[in-house]
């Protein structure tokens, strides 16, 4: 699986919702990605990439678009 479909399964197991409803994200627009959902995420992230992201990250993880720029200083092309 390439990193861009890892990137957006994990968004798919962490909130269970479609692929298609994935792109548009942003964190509290749905239910389920508050602050537990959103920790499920940035862990979903770390296993699918084997990294560990750091505090700052985790913190400015506000949406789909904006974890794409942040994994990019992973060396992570999503």
């Amino acid at each position: 699986m390439n990193n861009e479909k890892l990137y957006i399964q994990a968004f798919v197991d962490a909130f269970e919702i479609d692929e298609s409803e994935v792109s548009d994200l942003e964190y509290e627009s749905i239910q389920n990605w508050d602050s537990v959902g959103h920790m499920m995420l940035m862990a979903g992230l770390e296993e699918a990439f084997d990294i560990m992201l750091e505090m700052e990250d985790i913190i400015d993880f506000s949406g789909f678009s904006r974890g794409k720029e942040l994994l990019a200083k992973y060396d992570i092309l999503v």
